[in-house]
């Protein structure tokens, strides 16, 4: 492959990937929301972990699954309990990583 084309590429990637980002920094900066907005962007960060988090979850092989052996999802239960308690990052993170390995341990 020709260099200039993979230094185009790689420059093309950087800016599709840099722009969205800069965009509604340097169009809202300095701009006050109204609150009805400012409350429907507050919502954006949780809906988007839900997003990547559901597949994971939910789906086994590319099908829906709501089985008892699904260690993740079952791991996922005292995780998000944690979560929504103590509201630590890495609180949650290694409970998630105990209840998976813990799961992985007694049940594969």
């Amino acid at each position: 492959m020709d260099e200039k084309l993979v230094f185009l590429t790689i420059c093309g990637m950087g800016a599709v990937t840099y722009l969205p980002r800069l965009l509604p920094m340097l169009l809202l900066s300095g701009r006050r929301l109204s609150p009805w907005i400012a409350r429907w962007l507050s919502f954006v960060p949780a809906t988007v972990l839900a997003a990547l988090l559901a597949p994971g979850l939910l789906c086994r092989d590319g099908e829906f699954t709501l089985e008892l052996d699904n260690i993740f999802l079952l791991a996922a239960i005292p995780t998000f309990l944690v979560a929504w308690r103590f509201k630590s990052f890495f609180g949650t993170v290694a409970t998630g990583m105990g209840f998976v390995a813990l799961g992985r341990f007694f049940f594969s």
